[in-house]
C-alpha cells in the first residue's frame, strides 16, 4: 500500500504563484507513475498533470500547459507542482495520485490510479 499527503496550498492573488508537494510513504519502491487533479465545488475531478517516476516523461492538461510544472524527488519520494501564472480558475481542491502498474503511457484517468491523498485547497483571488 502506498500514503500520499498532500501540502502547500493556500490563497494567492491571480498572477502568483505556489507550490504543492505530494509526500508518498509505504511501498514506494513499486511506484511507476504519479500525477495531479484538481475538483471545483460542483464540477468533475480533472486532470492537471502526471509524470512516470523515472522522469522519463511528462504530460499536462492543456488549460495549464506553459504555467504549471510538474517534477520528482526520487530521494524524497515526493512529488511537486509548481504552479505559476495563476487564474481564478485554477481555484480548487488539488489531489495527488499514484499508479504502482507497469504501462505504456502515461494516463489522464482518474480510474488509472489506485492510490489518492486527501486533497490540499488552491484559492485563486482577482
Amino acid at each position: 500500500q502506498v500514503q500520499l499527503v498532500e501540502s502547500g496550498g493556500g490563497l494567492v492573488q491571480a498572477g502568483g504563484s505556489l507550490r504543492l508537494s505530494c509526500a508518498a510513504s509505504g511501498r514506494t519502491g513499486s511506484l511507476n507513475a504519479m500525477g495531479w487533479f484538481r475538483q471545483a465545488p460542483g464540477q468533475e475531478r480533472e486532470f492537471v498533470a502526471a509524470l512516470k517516476w523515472s522522469g522519463v516523461s511528462t504530460v499536462y492538461a492543456n488549460s495549464v500547459k506553459g504555467r504549471f510544472t510538474i517534477s520528482r524527488d526520487n530521494a524524497k519520494n515526493t512529488m511537486y507542482l509548481q504552479m505559476d501564472s495563476l487564474k481564478t480558475e485554477d481555484t480548487a481542491v488539488y489531489t495527488c495520485a499514484a499508479d504502482r502498474f507497469t504501462r505504456r503511457d502515461l494516463s489522464v484517468l482518474p480510474t488509472t490510479y489506485g492510490y489518492w491523498g486527501q486533497g490540499t485547497q488552491v484559492t485563486v483571488s482577482s
